[in-house]
């Protein structure tokens, strides 16, 4: 019997995936809180609890921060997979772990790892071919049994960040802009400071990288501060003047006035 998910289950409409508790906030922390502002649905799943590591003392310390950065961006839903850290792989039990999450909460787009990062964990590289993985699983038929008779779910968009500090160089995507979070990169930095057992004072430039990071992709794009995201498909558009000129009222109104009369 197929599960009724609406019921059950709250509509997500953006899901962040990262290995880790503060993959996603230093990735893309300023765009989760941004989406929330604008009233979109946002959520973060992590695919394991971070631990052990050096200075938490436990788990439930790390998921407590967790918990607390999430409330700092506005985020609705948090999420943390029984998935191991440290051995993190990509497997079939993997996937169908997230693909059911992936089902229940029926997002619109996912947002994840689109790289390896060297001299860090693992686990990021795992978990990119996890979620991609999870997002064509995600929408598979005649498979009710391995995904528990949660319905089917087919994933509109699907979108890579990178970590905020790792050195930056494009990826081999089709297509990649910058989103801005002038208005919300202090409430970025916030939520990566509730971490406090992974960055403590000793560690304080992270967050100096992190800040540099955003402003120069900001800079990029014309942007205070900015995070970049590389897309599976080419970026593309109906009407280029009101792409090339997002802030300008005429072209926006005009765009807006003409989708209402085809509709």
């Amino acid at each position: 019997m197929t599960v009724d998910v609406e019921k059950e289950y709250p509509q997500i409409e953006i899901l962040a995936v990262g290995a880790h508790p503060d993959d996603v906030e230093i990735a893309c922390g300023g765009t989760l809180a941004k989406l929330a502002d604008l009233g979109h649905s946002v959520g973060i799943i992590d695919l394991t609890d971070g631990e052990p590591t050096p200075r938490s003392p436990d788990p439930e310390t790390r998921l407590a921060e967790a918990a607390e950065a999430a409330k700092v961006l506005g985020v609705q839903k948090r999420i943390t997979l029984d998935l191991p850290n440290r051995k993190l792989f990509d497997s079939f039990e993997a996937r169908v772990t997230l693909a059911k999450e992936f089902r229940k909460y029926r997002p619109k787009v996912v947002i994840g790892f689109g790289d390896r990062t060297p001299m860090a964990s693992p686990d990021h590289w795992q978990a990119m071919q996890i979620t991609d993985a999870a997002v064509f699983y995600s929408r598979l038929t005649k498979w009710d049994e391995t995904f528990d008779h949660l319905p089917v779910h087919t994933i509109g968009r699907q979108l890579y960040y990178k970590i905020a500090f790792e050195p930056i160089h494009k990826l081999d995507a089709p297509g990649s802009f910058v989103h801005d979070i002038t208005d919300c990169l202090e409430r970025k930095l916030e939520s990566i400071r509730c971490y406090q057992t992974q960055f403590p004072e000793e560690k304080a430039y992270v967050f100096e990288r992190v800040k540099g990071a955003a402003i120069y992709l900001g800079a990029t794009a014309g942007y205070g501060a900015g995070e970049l995201f590389y897309t599976t498909r080419a970026v593309g558009t109906p009407d280029m003047m009101q792409l090339l000129y997002p802030d300008d009222r005429v072209y926006t109104e005009r765009y807006l006035r003409k989708i209402s009369r085809v509709e």
